[in-house]
């Protein structure tokens, strides 16, 4: 169910699903009881609460003629979807190639890297368990063999080593 309902103080004109309780303005931020709001239509269609929204909102403006002659919103939305071109139609005449970006925003959501399956930090905790008492270079080169860059090593060797869970001695590492 949805409701077309106004707000005493501001006037405002907004579309309310259910039937919440209270209901709080969008434009001045009166809360009210639902029950207390005015309530120009329900109706059962979110469409239709859209259309008469904007049907009164342009009739408020002396707009109401050329409403009247608009497309319907489900019909202006078929139009705004075919109009113009996809996102990765776009990409593909930019000269990009999608699937490796597709590849490339998978790796970075789930947070690994592309060598081993690791992320980050466990790259560099793998460098530290399979090297005996690795320099920074050692671990860095280690990390760097398996995608991960240079200067994220260097950044959280400190970061390992304050939190404990890794030591230093004499620029030499070792996994506690």
């Amino acid at each position: 169910m949805y409701a077309v309902v106004g707000c005493s103080d501001c006037s405002a004109l907004w579309i309310v699903e259910g039937r919440p309780d209270t209901s709080q303005c969008p434009r001045c931020g009166t809360r009210r009881q639902f029950s207390k709001l005015r309530e120009f239509v329900s109706t059962e269609d979110e469409d239709h609460a859209r259309e008469v929204r904007a049907s009164m909102l342009a009739n408020r403006q002396g707009e109401g003629e050329t409403f009247a002659g608009m497309d319907s919103f489900a019909e202006l939305g078929e139009q705004a979807e075919e109009a113009g071109m996809d996102d990765e139609e776009y990409l593909d005449k930019a000269g990009v190639d999608t699937s490796e970006v597709a590849d490339a925003a998978e790796r970075a959501e789930s947070g690994r890297t592309g060598g081993g399956g690791w992320s980050r930090k466990e790259t560099v905790l793998a460098a530290l368990r399979s090297l005996d008492r690795p320099s920074e270079d050692e671990v860095v080169a280690y990390a760097e063999e398996r995608g991960v860059p240079a200067d994220y090593v260097r950044d959280a060797l400190p970061k390992l080593v304050h939190r404990g869970e890794v030591s230093e001695s004499k620029g030499r590492y070792r996994l506690l």
